[in-house]
């Protein structure tokens, strides 16, 4: 019994083996991780440079109106306030010239007389150039812008004109005319008026200050950036602008840059 025993228990042992060694083992699969990877094709494009800057803007066609001489207000093209836009060549202000255009008048009359007083002596000693000055005297028009003088051929001639105060007299008439022009100011270029001193029968003495006119389609802007910034500036080149509520936003380009350093900052 003891043997017995023993050689079933040596036969389960080798059955047992048997039955663990004729088991295949499991496959083992593997698992394979698949990662997602993003690409996106390079657009080269300008960059912008964002410089914080702050200034008021200011119109860039600015004119000061002075007068040159003295007058009241007479009248304008429009109702001279602030406010009211002019075309280029409007009237902006018109003084009255009534007694200065008779001083012109006057030195006109003064030219005429001094001509027909030397007609005698052209005659006499001049009658080759006495037909030229006898049509300028006849055609003269006290009413009409004074004609330029008769050209002299010879230098005796010249100096016998001279000689009488003729060029002088000329001259005169030519210099209270171009004061007579001052009495009528004109727009410039087209435009608003923001400012005005004085109104319609207002006496407006000569040198003062009766108003502003600006061009209210072109503005400059006065910025000072940083140093780190100054080497990225350059005339000609573009610039976005925007109000402080980046509500508005403007085009311009750099027009010039300023090489002065502020010395507080």
């Amino acid at each position: 019994m003891i043997v017995f025993g023993v050689v079933l228990l040596v036969g389960a042992i080798f059955g047992a083996k048997f039955i663990i060694d004729s088991k295949e083992p499991p496959e083992t699969k593997i698992q394979k991780t698949v990662k997602a990877v993003y690409v996106e094709t390079v657009q080269n494009s300008t960059v912008s440079i964002l410089i914080p800057a702050n200034g008021n803007r200011i119109a860039k066609h600015r004119v000061e109106l002075y007068v040159e001489v003295q007058g009241v207000f007479k009248s304008s093209a429009k109702p001279f306030r602030a406010g009211q836009g002019y075309k280029k060549g409007q009237v902006l202000t018109k003084m009255d010239a009534l007694e200065y255009r008779a001083s012109v008048q006057t030195a006109k009359s003064d030219l005429y007389n001094q001509i027909a007083a030397i007609m005698p002596d052209l005659r006499l000693d001049f009658p080759e150039v006495h037909p030229k000055w006898l049509n300028y005297l006849n055609s003269f028009n006290i009413d009409k812008a004074a004609l330029p003088l008769p050209e002299s051929k010879t230098d005796k001639e010249q100096f016998f004109i001279y000689s009488r105060g003729i060029n002088t007299a000329c001259y005169n008439v030519k210099n209270l005319k171009e004061r007579l022009v001052k009495y009528k100011i004109t727009a410039p270029f087209d435009g608003v008026l923001i400012e005005a001193l004085v109104t319609e029968g207002t006496l407006i003495r000569s040198g003062q200050k009766f108003g502003e006119y600006i061009d209210p389609e072109v503005y400059e802007l006065k910025v000072a950036i940083a140093k780190e910034y100054a080497d990225l500036l350059q005339e000609g080149e573009s610039v976005s602008l925007s109000n402080n509520k980046k509500t508005q936003s403007y085009t311009g380009t750099v027009s010039r840059i300023n090489v002065s350093i502020e010395q507080a900052t």
